[in-house]
């Protein structure tokens, strides 16, 4: 019996543990991970506009001009020795190019260069040009001080070669005109004052150079119906070394005076007609150009033209302008401007104030390409 119960035993245990077995459940692998890329919504301000990073920029202006006959040149009562055309240019052309470039945001450089041909035989005055002329200018926008914007300004300028008149100038313009009203119909571009020096010189010679001190007022509105109004004073002495000293009317000989220059010009453009890039329209400016004062009197007055017997003791001279043209313009991309225009200049050709006379037009006209880059 007892060998009995221990096999029952043995049976039990044995089916016990292979039941267990086989109850186990088998190990299952672990679940992958579920990588899930949720999308964010993109914002877009069209309110708000990027401004693209700043890089070098600048402009090419290539012009011919035209200057015709003055009217009447030969007036049937003017006095012979009365050259009252010796500063026109008359039957002449004029090459101009005018390169601007912007490398730094502060920083700009300008170079000018004018060429004059005559295209007439010179005799009898038939034709008449002027001098070549190159002007190289430095700009420096050294920021704003409250609201008042500070430029400099360095500039070279020789006429007629090697031989010719020589300037080297600096000055700094401070511009107010933030401190200004403006809106819509009445707008100040500039208003301000520009302190300077200049150094002028012919040639070679220093005994024949003028050093001059300048104190300028520069403005330029733009006013309703197109209108512009430019004014400009500038207020200098004037110190002559010995070769260039002059005799007042009172036989006294000067190395120095006070000079002041006055610019007065108002301009109105009228649109006549517009298609895509061809733009048509009338363009009309005049005023003084310039308003000269010297503070000594001179025998045969201060002005340049029609001098005369020399027997004025003016102290002023101006010549004042009016210069109409039909003007046309075509932009057959966004950097790309042809320009011509046609008219004429009137104005008086003999400029001491006491004798302003002999009016006379003169045709005009010019053409050129402008190429922004």
């Amino acid at each position: 019996m007892k060998k009995l119960a221990l096999v029952l035993g043995s049976l039990l245990v044995v089916g016990s543990v292979a039941s267990a077995k086989e109850v186990m459940p088998a190990p299952t692998p672990a679940p992958e991970k579920v990588v899930e890329y949720v999308e964010k919504p993109v914002i877009v301000y069209r309110d708000r506009e990027v401004t693209p990073a700043w890089r070098p920029n600048g402009s090419v202006d290539v012009q011919y001009r035209w200057y015709g006959s003055v009217e009447n040149k030969t007036p049937k009562k003017e006095e012979d020795g009365t050259p009252w055309t010796d500063g026109a240019k008359i039957n002449a052309g004029r090459l101009q190019t005018t390169t601007k470039v912007n490398f730094t945001e502060k920083q700009a450089l300008e170079i000018r260069t004018r060429n004059f041909h005559t295209l007439r035989d010179n005799g009898e005055d038939r034709s008449k040009g002027a001098s070549d002329e190159v002007r190289v200018r430095h700009f420096y926008n050294l920021g704003k001080f409250d609201k008042v914007n500070a430029t400099t300004r360095l500039g070279f300028t020789q006429k007629a070669g090697d031989t010719g008149k020589k300037t080297v100038e600096g000055s700094v313009l401070f511009d107010f005109s933030d401190y200004i009203f403006s809106n819509n119909f009445f707008k100040v571009n500039t208003l301000g004052l520009r302190p300077g020096y200049k150094h002028i010189w012919k040639g070679h010679d220093n005994d024949k150079s003028v050093n001059e001190y300048h104190l300028g007022f520069e403005s330029d509105f733009s006013l309703p119906f197109n209108f512009g109004l430019n004014l400009e004073y500038d207020l200098s002495y004037n110190r002559l070394r010995p070769g260039n000293r002059f005799n007042t009317a009172d036989n006294k000989n000067k190395k120095g005076e006070w000079y002041g220059e006055l610019t007065a010009v108002l301009s109105n453009y009228t649109p006549l007609y517009k298609a895509g890039g061809v733009e048509l329209g009338f363009n009309a400016e005049g005023g003084y150009d310039t308003y000269n004062m010297h503070q000594f009197k001179r025998a045969g007055g201060t002005g340049e033209n029609g001098r005369g017997d020399l027997t004025a003791t003016d102290r002023r001279d101006y010549e004042l302008y009016l210069e109409p043209t039909l003007q046309v313009s075509y932009k057959p991309t966004d950097f790309v401007k042809l320009y011509a225009a046609a008219g004429a200049d009137y104005r008086n050709r003999t400029n001491n104030e006491s004798e302003v006379k002999n009016w006379r037009w003169q045709p005009t006209a010019w053409a050129g390409m402008k190429v922004t880059f």
